[in-house]
């Protein structure tokens, strides 16, 4: 819960302090950091349980959480001394107040938030469908723990180390050269197309290319591109709104899916079934991310102000 919420709660916070051309530019950079924390920190973990032990491990724990709350701070008082021009109707030292659960009733209200819910939802409706098709074919091919617990490390270090790379030399081109729309519609078409794969070819290895694609291909793409589309929503939305959709809407995707999935198995009791269902859940996804890229776009052009022009 608190990585779930503390990762949405500094996605809000940079959707706030930038603006959409900053966006753009940054949060690939950005989130290389999250994949770089992914790959150091097991690292550190290995490395230092032996001479520090457990207690010296929270403690450096607690050391990387201070520091991040140093960063945070140090980052809100560059944007103060270096205002966009949106900031001027408001102060950011001041609480933003109204009802805690505003954010329910904001999301309801606005097509554009309800958009960016469903993308959250399809997004994890086609992450459950591949998730169980892991375990299934992971316990299928690989019976032994030691090596379901190797194939789970390569898969997600070669996971990491993909999208550090994307994140850093290329999120930040793709967008500004070809525009949102591709970090938004990319994986879920690639998705498509690796579950038509996996049809007609249901084995591990068409399994791993298509899982690797996945994850490498939200973390770089997806998210990156997800965050962008709240630089243009007031405050309220972005600190309220998003939060229900990040954590609420997300988990609730997630465990609505994951009955749905259950349900096809049981009346079809064949995976290739459970593989079109997600390639028709991808094409949804994939029409939603473009459909958002473009009302992003409109958006940020009908703001009028320096904070939409960079």
């Amino acid at each position: 819960m608190f990585s779930l919420l503390s990762v949405s709660v500094a996605w809000s916070v940079l959707a706030d302090l930038f603006s959409v051309l900053q966006a753009k530019r940054l949060f690939g950079l950005v989130a290389a950091g999250l994949s770089a924390g992914g790959l150091v920190g097991p690292l550190l973990g290995v490395l230092l349980v032996g001479p520090l032990g457990i207690a010296g491990l929270m403690v450096l724990a607690t050391v990387f959480l201070l520091g991040s709350s140093l960063a945070a701070m140090s980052l809100q008082r560059w944007r103060d001394r270096n205002p966009l021009a949106a900031d001027e109707p408001r102060a950011r030292q001041q609480p933003l107040g109204g009802n805690p659960f505003k954010g329910i009733t904001t999301v309801l209200a606005s097509p554009y938030l309800l958009g960016i819910a469903a993308f959250v939802v399809l997004l994890a409706s086609v992450t459950t469908f591949l998730y169980f098709e892991q375990a299934r074919l992971v316990e299928l091919n690989f019976p032994d723990r030691t090596d379901q617990t190797r194939v789970f490390g390569t898969l997600d270090f070669i996971v990491q180390s993909l999208a550090f790379f994307t994140q850093m030399f290329l999120t930040g081109r793709i967008v500004q050269r070809l525009g949102l729309v591709v970090l938004l519609t990319a994986v879920p078409v690639v998705m498509a197309l690796g579950f038509l794969w996996l049809a007609f070819a249901p084995t591990f290895a068409v399994f791993a290319v298509v899982m690797v694609t996945r994850r490498a291909g939200e973390y770089a793409l997806a998210r990156p591109g997800r965050e962008m589309l709240f630089t243009v929503v007031p405050p309220e939305a972005k600190y309220k709104a998003k939060n229900v959709i990040d954590t609420a809407v997300y988990r609730g995707a997630d465990a609505v899916s994951g009955w749905v999935k259950t349900g096809i198995d049981a009346i079809a009791g064949n995976p290739s079934v459970v593989a079109l269902a997600g390639a028709a859940m991808a094409l949804v996804w994939a029409y939603t991310g473009w459909s958002l890229a473009r009302q992003q776009k409109i958006l940020a052009a009908g703001s009028g102000t320096p904070a939409s022009r960079g």
